[in-house]
């Protein structure tokens, strides 16, 4: 029977009545709708319900819509973890805008390139960034409408860059805005820039079904009950917080914003607002182990602690576990909006010894439930490798939170695309229980407090040095930051510069955390065609 006559589609098709875009927009009208009066954000001494969360969010929406804003206009943010940052996740999608969130620790050349890479129209940008800011925008083609953010709970002191100010903006929108959901639920919401490992960084489109599905997968893979309570340590600027933005709205939690990392005030917020999750790098477990007697307080309940990055030592699970935190890792690249590995911990594995549950916990582990497949293959036949833990693939991912595809850059996406796949580019292996875990980083990347470097983009800098002759960078394990740049150099003949030197010299053309805090002067190993050996130098690095 032909598939267009069958009685299962005869007349069955889609409307208003049985069909609606996916969008996590929805999660926020919901939670005001079912708990108007619940605390939806702390912010110091501010607090906001679901009921004037959502108010707020579409005043956004509507001023933004008076000034011209509409579908796939760019909005970018220059915040921190402050309630605006929460209100724009809502109010620039609300206004058919896709929102582009801003890494805080970037220079101004990246920031200008940014700009005019996603043609940005309006710039929404915290006071505290202001002198990077102005000089982004005098790098920068494109002439946002800018509009200041000045902290009332964190007042900040740097100049007013706009004629607008945030406050003013979101009163100046109709509370009432009749927003709807996306056209078509493929349409962006968010852009996220990569860390630019070759060249400049690529614009990773998201899409609101994307959103919508992994913001409901980090309720599942978290067990979050209802009103968790989460403290907003992970940067909201990443990866749109993980998505994290829009879980919370799902469960009608609240949402502890932190302007600043500092152990004092974390550990008051996670007592004092019985916190219930928090996301972060190493670095977070690090400032929370490490605080003081003074600093720390005792918790009378568990916090959920999940990470990403390089999987934390057995030391320090064990520490964290003593102080109140039970700790998950998971695993995912911008690509996928964030996390979509779980290392998903099995109840018969408490029974194993430590050293052996350390092994487990090292793992990535296994794909989120929105995640369709996650295997690990040979990037030349894609065919899967064998199941046995050591030969090497490169890690694949495919489903609905896999990005679009990069902004404006029709070969990369291709190319990331190829065979059927999201192509990750790190290198790994496949338990014969199906958990997969990496094993390298095919484009050398090192991941600092969080953030990816790129050794190249660090080896480039150095090299503009006249008394540099060769330059290797590679990882170098940090308790506090999981890794940090070391760079390999070898000097020519009769140069008497310093590592100080050298390290001064790249924090003038990059980004501080960019810059090496670690300077080796050495004949670089090479393989007989020339090519530096940077496994010998990362093993080497291991014991620096």
């Amino acid at each position: 029977m032909d598939a267009d006559l069958s009685p299962f589609t005869e007349g069955l098709g889609k409307n208003n009545a049985n069909f609606a875009a996916l969008s996590p927009l929805s999660f926020l009208a919901r939670a005001a709708d079912v708990f108007p009066d619940t605390i939806a954000i702390v912010h110091g001494n501010q607090t906001t319900d679901y009921r004037t969360f959502y108010r707020r969010s579409r005043q956004l929406a509507s001023a933004l819509t008076n000034l011209g804003i509409g579908k796939n206009d760019t909005v970018s943010v220059m915040l921190s973890n402050v309630p605006p940052m929460l209100e724009a996740h809502y109010g620039a999608p609300m206004a058919k805008a896709v929102l582009h969130s801003m890494n805080t620790r970037l220079d101004a050349a990246i920031i200008a390139f940014q700009l005019d890479h996603a043609n940005c129209k309006v710039l929404i940008t915290d006071r505290e960034y202001a002198p990077v800011i102005k000089e982004a925008l005098t790098l920068a083609s494109v002439k946002p409408i800018v509009i200041d953010y000045s902290d009332p709970e964190f007042p900040q002191d740097g100049e007013r860059l706009g004629s607008i100010d945030y406050e003013e903006f979101v009163q100046s929108g109709d509370p009432d805005f009749p927003w709807t959901l996306p056209d078509d639920e493929w349409d962006a919401i968010t852009l996220n820039y990569t860390s630019g490992t070759t060249g400049n960084p690529k614009g990773v489109v998201y899409h609101h079904r994307g959103a919508y599905l992994l913001a409901q997968a980090n309720v599942i893979t978290a067990s979050m009950a209802k009103h968790p309570v989460y403290l907003w340590t992970l940067p909201m600027f990443h990866c749109n917080g993980w998505c994290f933005p829009w879980s919370l709205s799902v469960v009608a939690g609240t949402h502890v914003c932190l302007r600043w990392v500092r152990p004092k005030t974390m550990w008051d917020l996670i007592a004092d607002q019985k916190v219930t999750h928090l996301c972060g790098a190493p670095i977070i477990m690090s400032t929370l182990l490490n605080a003081s007697d003074e600093e720390k307080r005792e918790l009378d309940h568990e916090v959920e602690f999940y990470t990403a990055a390089a999987p934390p030592p057995e030391s320090v699970l064990a520490a964290m576990k003593t102080a109140g935190f039970n700790v998950t890792h998971l695993y995912g690249l911008t690509e996928v909006y964030g996390p979509a590995v779980v290392n998903d911990w099995k109840t018969e594995w408490d029974g194993l010894p430590l050293d052996q549950q350390a092994h487990k916990k090292a793992r990535q582990g296994v794909r989120y439930v929105a995640l369709e497949d996650l295997t690990v293959l040979n990037p030349e036949t894609l065919e899967p490798v064998p199941a046995d833990g050591e030969t090497l693939g490169e890690v694949m991912f495919r489903g609905n939170v896999v990005m679009k595809g990069y902004l404006k850059n029709r070969e990369a996406t291709e190319k990331a695309f190829a065979g059927g796949w999201f192509h990750s580019g790190d290198l790994g292996v496949m338990h014969p229980d199906g958990y997969i875990q990496l094993k390298d980083r095919s484009k050398d990347i090192i991941i600092s407090g969080g953030e990816n470097i790129s050794s190249i983009e660090v080896e480039d800098v150095l090299y503009k040095h006249p008394d540099v002759q060769a330059v290797a960078v590679v990882a170098r394990p940090d308790e506090k930051w999981g890794e940090t740049p070391c760079a390999f150099v070898e000097l020519k003949p009769g140069s008497t510069v310093t590592d100080v030197e050298l390290i001064a010299f790249s924090r003038e053309h990059l980004a501080g955390f960019k810059s090496p805090r670690t300077v080796v002067f050495c004949d670089l190993p090479k393989t007989s065609t020339g090519k530096i050996q940077k496994f010998a130098l990362r093993e080497q690095a291991k014991s620096l």
